[in-house]
């Protein structure tokens, strides 16, 4: 065999094996599993320094630091006549996460409002989304709009709004009574808030509460305030601390 027709031959041989080796499929990657998640707080921003009300806004016959918690306070000579708020200033909440502990009285009502705005007119009134929290853990962790569409996700479900409808339940995430069981009376409770565009998940203690998916493109918002309530009623007591968000 001459030099050129075996130059050819091993040519031919090459070129067969690399169109054999790219006909392989790839190999196939290793099964992995979800893990628990460490407690690492890693990019979240502290937005409330336990000492003083600094970056806070609110009525200080209502709000004041007490034992490194942000203290909101209802006595009998203070009784309210609409809800009021304190207003985190350093920014709007858009696409975030936010975590905190809360602790309340047996009477006590109040919420965390996100993506919200000032009323006009009502000092120290928000309008908006929230996470709801109260002493006897009827309401605590569901979605409710305060001054708007009102409840969006009773705890236990998971909702889709359309514009010009009512929040319609697309999926359980279990009975409402079972959820409320994994909630603290009288001790400190961690609330977890992941939101993202119209999605809105509400997590106590590690277990989910409700979730929204927003598609209501004429009532929706995408940013607004972060404050948290005293509410009309009796007297009552609400603590917050290890306030912190996580920008998106």
């Amino acid at each position: 065999m001459n030099s050129t027709v075996q130059f050819t031959a091993l040519t031919g041989a090459f070129v067969c094996c690399i169109g054999s080796l790219a006909q392989q499929p790839p190999p196939i990657p290793r099964q992995t599993y979800p893990v628990a998640a460490a407690d690492d707080d890693s990019g979240y921003e502290m937005i409330f320094d336990g000492k003083t009300l600094q970056g806070w806004e609110g009525d200080p016959k209502y709000w004041r630091v007490e034992n490194g918690a942000l203290v909101g306070e209802v006595t009998p000579e203070t009784l309210l006549k609409q809800n009021s708020f304190i207003i985190w200033r350093g920014g709007l909440t858009k696409d975030f996460e936010l975590k905190v502990e809360y602790r309340i009285s047996a009477n006590g009502n109040s919420g965390i409002n996100y993506r919200s705005v000032e009323v006009p007119g009502a000092p120290w009134a928000m309008r908006g989304y929230q996470a709801d929290i109260d002493g006897r853990n009827r309401y605590t962790g569901q979605n409710y709009e305060e001054r708007g569409r009102t409840f969006n996700a009773l705890r236990g479900q998971i909702t889709r709004i359309r514009t010009g409808k009512k929040a319609e339940v697309i999926g359980s995430l279990g009975d409402a009574k079972e959820l409320e069981s994994f909630i603290k009376t009288d001790d400190w409770n961690a609330y977890h808030l992941i939101v993202r565009g119209a999605t809105m998940i509400h997590i106590l203690n590690g277990h989910v509460m409700s979730v929204v998916i927003d598609d209501d493109t004429e009532n929706r918002r995408f940013d607004g305030l972060l404050g948290v309530q005293v509410h009309v009623g009796p007297p009552m007591k609400i603590e917050y601390r290890n306030f912190r968000i996580l920008p998106k």
